[in-house]
């Protein structure tokens, strides 16, 4: 996943980076996991505690989207077949404002909770975050079953792994897909490959064949085309494949009406901005996007040029596909960041992370005069060579303001092609319809309007309306020979919040707490009482954190005050002395009080010292 598509905090040491880390700081402690579903007005355990909806097998095949239907990321995929369970992808999905301490969000897998021994293999389609980012605590909930990958999405894997917790990769069964005519047989599920093009190396469309029916899912996906806006890849020999057919399409480019640039023409960009730059050239980019960089590498060897690379998942994602031959550099290309200052300006090159202005990413560190070794110069050239993730805008805008405070050459996609998409645009989505003309079409990883418009796009195509199906998470689609169908239940596709504590039961509770604190503050009340007869011995001490501030609103607060010695002295005593009657009181009437003088419902915790 990349441009548009690729995880915000994909890069170095921000949260899911971090997180992992923290893991091993806190012990490797984690607890079960909290399923809470998400919407528009609060977040409240709706399927807690309900039994499977769908627990016989069924001779239809079932196709069920846990998440990426109805969001960018946590892309999960079951397919289950006679009893047996095939899965694509574990992704992750990073937070939304209003879901503060909220490293990342992965998906459900209540509805697998018991079918553990069912469950034949999970392949993984490429390597980006969104797709194997939940690996490491989906894998181990579910039984480690056997997973399936290319080279470098098993490594990455791994890595991912170890990550959260060190030789954990050990128990990791692997089968290595060694290219796209490898066939594999996962229970009752015959699976196959074909070649798809996006950002990161190997890869891969997956084919689901079963006697029911057979899925097409290319996964992240784009097509390369030509000079004269001609495909490079031909995808009609899917055509042939036993019908009924079911094409499952990455449709975040349903709206996108661009041409492509070529894959010739960034190169050509590449290498005029690094040839003429009479500075050093600071690239922003995701560290997954390893095609890219591995281009800005060769370049810069070609020019003679020194390459520093910054960021935590950048170096061990570069190093990682070193490690495989997929990069080739000379050892003397690369230089550890700390040295930058040993050579001209004109001979250095950084790659770094932090492109979408993810506020603890490298590039975020060096424009805000953070960052230990990196101090923007006038002379500097910043690339950004990635497109901005939607929701990412107003953090990339700021981003781009305070580059261009600094230096006086910033080169992204609105003046030069220095990123190519690795996803589709509405003229792939047509090409490969008509290419693979499936039977049913089902547009997929994107948000809930972006499903939409890939179905009107297919319709006034000529595809038959009747035919298309858009999925929320939890959706059932049902196919046999005959017909295929959306089935009136759904299975539990709640948000599964993660912090760098672990997975916790209570997370939506904790999560509606800080919500509270984010946009109210609060007000904690201390009162010292007489533990005998509960009357106060001191005046209330009233302290304020993001509600108000004291000084300016001494009024208010010696209001509260006396509200809190009005309300002792107005009250029973003997339900006083009850430390628990004294905070609940003081949590339910100063909180009134407070709303009809402010309008504000910060959160009130109360402190009682009993002497």
């Amino acid at each position: 996943m990349d441009g548009q598509k690729t995880l915000t905090r994909e890069g170095d040491n921000t949260r899911s980076a971090r997180t992992m880390r923290k893991r091993r700081t806190y012990g490797n402690r984690r607890s079960s996991s909290a399923y809470t579903r998400r919407s528009s007005h609060q977040l409240s355990g709706s399927h807690q505690g309900k039994q499977n909806v769908y627990e016989a097998s069924s001779k239809n095949l079932r196709i069920i989207p846990l998440g990426g239907c109805e969001e960018v990321g946590r892309n999960m995929t079951v397919f289950e077949y006679d009893g047996d369970v095939v899965i694509l992808d574990m992704g992750i999905q990073f937070p939304e404002e209003d879901m503060p301490g909220i490293d990342y969000i992965i998906p459900n897998a209540k509805y697998l909770m018991g079918k553990e021994k069912n469950i034949r293999g999970v392949i993984f389609s490429h390597g980006h975050l969104d797709h194997i980012g939940a690996a490491p605590i989906l894998l181990e909930k579910l039984g480690n079953p056997v997973i399936a990958g290319r080279d470098l999405t098993l490594a990455l894997v791994k890595h991912k792994q170890e990550d959260y917790e060190k030789g954990s990769s050990q128990k990791l069964k692997t089968i290595r897909i060694k290219g796209v005519k490898d066939v594999l047989k996962m229970g009752k599920f015959t699976i196959k490959f074909f070649q798809v093009e996006h950002s990161i190396m190997d890869a891969v469309g997956v084919i689901i064949e079963t006697p029911m029916g057979t899925v097409i899912h290319p996964g992240d996906w784009t097509l390369e085309r030509d000079k004269n806006g001609k495909p490079t890849l031909d995808y009609t020999h899917l055509q042939k494949l036993t019908t009924p057919t079911v094409l499952m399409l990455e449709s975040l480019g349903s709206t996108n009406k661009a041409n492509h640039g070529t894959y010739e023409d960034m190169y050509h960009n590449l290498h005029t901005i690094l040839s003429k730059a009479s500075g050093r050239v600071i690239i922003g980019t995701f560290s997954s996007q390893l095609e890219r960089i591995k281009w800005v590498l060769d370049v810069a060897q070609k020019l003679g040029k020194k390459v520093a690379l910054d960021g935590y998942s950048m170096k061990m994602n570069v190093e990682i596909a070193k490690k495989l031959g997929y990069i080739k550099i000379d050892k003397n290309t690369l230089i550890d960041i700390k040295s930058l200052d040993n050579y001209k300006d004109n001979q250095v090159v950084v790659i770094c992370t932090g492109a979408q202005g993810e506020e603890n990413a490298v590039l975020m560190r060096i424009v805000s005069k953070q960052h230990r070794h990196v101090i923007l110069r006038k002379t500097d050239t910043i690339i950004f060579s990635s497109s901005i993730i939607p929701g990412n805008e107003r953090s990339i805008q700021r981003l781009k303001d305070n580059i261009y405070r600094q230096s006086d050459n910033v080169i992204h996609g609105e003046i030069m092609d220095v990123h190519v998409s690795g996803h589709a645009t509405r003229d792939d989505i047509v090409e490969m319809i008509k290419q693979i003309k499936p039977t049913y079409f089902i547009p997929v990883y994107a948000n809930h309007y972006f499903l939409k418009e890939a179905r009107k796009l297919a319709i006034d195509n000529g595809f038959p309306e009747q035919k298309i199906f858009v999925p929320d998470n939890g959706s059932v689609i049902e196919v046999n020979k005959n017909l295929a169908h959306i089935l009136d239940k759904k299975v539990p596709s709640d948000y599964v919040f993660v912090d760098g504590l672990g997975v916790s039961d209570t997370q939506n509770i904790v999560l509606r707490d800080r919500q509270v604190l984010a946009e109210d503050g609060m007000v904690v009340v201390i009162a010292t009482v007489d533990s005998k007869t509960g009357n106060l011995i001191q005046n209330p001490d009233i302290i304020s954190r993001g509600f108000v501030f004291l000084k300016d609103n001494k009024e208010l607060i010696e209001d509260i005050r006396h509200k809190v010695k009005h309300m002792v002295i107005k009250s029973d005593p003997v339900s006083w002395a009850d430390s628990n009657q004294i905070r609940n009181d003081i949590r339910d009437k100063i909180g009134q009080f407070i709303f009809t003088k402010t309008e504000k419902r910060p959160m009130i915790l109360p402190v009682v010292i009993e002497v």
